[in-house]
């Protein structure tokens, strides 16, 4: 394991599509929308919700929020994180161990979703593993509402803008940016980066 890296042991918790798919249509019939009625709310395709459903195709994050926004979810009630018991008192903190946050992996990166039982969460972090190494990767910039602060734990990465901006990350590099300019994340390491990444809207 390159040094570095952040060790992923066999128990970690990830998500496959199919499960993830299962979530989405479950919260979505819990709201009483139909797929086209989420599609207007959303601006994702219809289509491509219900192969989300179906577990038929990776969903990036610009998906996820914009999912979880029009549902008026938590995004990490789509990644299964646990709630806070009704009635409880809000925490002061939460602890999140790495081998135990769920986790989703995308054609392109892998989500590990942080801190997501905190209620009512103002950011998102994550952490992220970056596979994708060519633009060609990607159908298009990944685009979502709010703002975006990532710091490159290993590796290097690009950070680069519809705009035709390009920023080259080395470990311990960072940047904050608007997420509603297009953008997206290469690895241009041997292995895939690693990076810590909050979004806030």
């Amino acid at each position: 394991m390159p040094k570095g890296t952040l060790a992923v042991t066999p128990q970690d918790p990830t998500i496959d599509r199919a499960s993830m798919g299962m979530r989405l249509r479950a919260v979505r019939k819990a709201h009483g929308l139909t797929l086209k009625a989420l599609s207007a709310q959303t601006g994702v395709a219809l289509s491509t919700l219900s192969k989300m459903e179906l577990g038929q195709v990776s969903i990036g994050y610009e998906k996820f929020a914009a999912v979880a926004r029009a549902l008026k979810v938590d995004i990490g009630e789509l990644f299964g994180a646990p709630g806070s018991a009704a009635g409880a008192p809000a925490p002061t903190a939460v602890h999140s161990v790495m081998a135990g946050t769920p986790s989703y992996r995308g054609s392109t990166y892998e989500y590990r979703l942080l801190a997501g039982d905190f209620p009512a969460r103002r950011m998102t972090p994550m952490f992220g593993r970056i596979h994708a190494r060519s633009e060609s990767e990607f159908d298009d910039y990944v685009r979502h509402e709010g703002q975006e602060f990532i710091i490159v734990l290993s590796g290097k990465v690009r950070l680069q803008f519809v705009t035709g901006e390009v920023l080259e990350l080395a470990k311990h590099d960072s940047a904050y940016f608007d997420s509603s300019v297009g953008h997206m994340y290469l690895s241009l390491s041997r292995a895939p980066a690693e990076i810590m990444v909050v979004m806030a809207e």
